[in-house]
């Protein structure tokens, strides 16, 4: 395994994170960003939901609040776009993206995998690439019955407690969401623990993601 550092010193650090739908980020990289701010308190992160209702607008606040408590600055975005119709609002999200451009330089962008088989995910990939052409960008997995699944190349070591806390946060908040049969523990453990076998991960578990490209400073 080549182990490669974000940022060696404690710099300021800006981070980007995207999701369709209110429990995207939190599922796809919550551990990740838990891990971030943890090693390094000079973390400033945008947080950008695109679909809502105002039952889960409501658990998203409070679950971006309890994963971001400890970032130097954070910055929440909670968008009304129609669950599951991002493809017929085009244009509407390709100017909501434009208007990103203004939030500053972000280090690191967290967004969904571009080959997901929800057309909301795959969207909002795609405009990711799109509108930030010279950026780290990260794509994160979602488990779902699509079963689409892949071979990632980037993985992020959790430690145990940050891995529980992950997992934690997204039972306590997230209730609207508890009748769904896949929306358990044992499921979200069980990819960050193949994830961990993958990556040789001391603690066993990690987080999972696709870099499209990547620059190595030598």
């Amino acid at each position: 395994m080549i182990n490669l550092k974000l940022n060696k010193h404690m710099e300021p650090l800006t981070i980007m994170a995207m999701g369709a739908h209110c429990d995207d980020i939190e599922i796809g990289c919550g551990g990740t960003i838990l891990s971030i701010i943890k090693d390094n308190p000079l973390v400033n992160i945008t947080w950008i939901v695109f679909s809502s209702t105002e039952k889960r607008k409501a658990e998203a606040t409070i679950a971006a609040k309890l994963y971001c408590e400890n970032a130097a600055t954070f910055d929440l975005k909670i968008l009304d776009f129609k669950d599951g119709f991002f493809p017929y609002h085009g244009e509407d999200l390709k100017n909501t993206f434009e208007s990103l451009k203004g939030g500053g330089d972000p280090d690191l962008i967290f967004t969904h995998y571009r080959q997901d088989l929800h057309q909301d995910h795959r969207l909002i990939s795609e405009l990711t690439w799109n509108t930030f052409r010279n950026h780290l960008i990260l794509e994160y997995e979602i488990p779902k019955w699509d079963g689409d699944i892949g071979v990632p190349n980037t993985f992020v070591h959790l430690d145990e407690a940050t891995g529980l806390k992950k997992i934690k946060y997204l039972q306590q908040v997230y209730n609207s969401q508890r009748t769904k049969a896949w929306f358990t523990d044992d499921l979200f453990w069980s990819l960050m623990r193949i994830r961990g076998m993958e990556s040789n991960s001391p603690s066993r578990i990690a987080e999972a993601f696709y870099s499209r490209k990547s620059v190595l400073k030598l």
